[in-house]
């Protein structure tokens, strides 16, 4: 895939050279330490960490132009076992919608 076409890169190897990606990828490194995503702590030894890998996407308007070039850094957790490398998963999740139902319901009932 040539970048020179604007088609969307796989290859870390491939976007590095190009200042536009090397941004993107800027970007999301800040918005992660802005958003305290992670702590750098020492592993210990009998713990295997988790791989991460980068995902790339162009972001158009709909004349087809470029808006943005956009990077995410991914964790690869397909590559845990359950019960190895972890044993529970646990997410808080809450829809803005979620939080509109209980509001009215909460002004509804006073």
């Amino acid at each position: 895939m040539s970048l020179s076409s604007k088609s969307e890169p796989t290859r870390f190897d491939d976007t590095v050279k190009h200042p536009c990606w090397r941004e993107a990828m800027n970007h999301e490194i800040e918005a992660l330490i802005m958003d305290r995503t992670w702590d750098v702590v020492h592993t210990p030894p009998h713990v295997r960490p988790i791989g991460c890998k980068w995902v790339y996407k162009i972001k158009r308007l709909p004349d087809g132009s470029v808006e943005r070039y956009k990077a995410r850094l991914v964790a690869k957790g397909f590559s845990q076992i359950e019960g190895v490398d972890y044993f529970e998963t646990f997410s808080h999740v809450v829809k803005m919608s979620t939080i509109r139902v209980v509001l009215a319901l909460a002004s509804i009932n006073r």
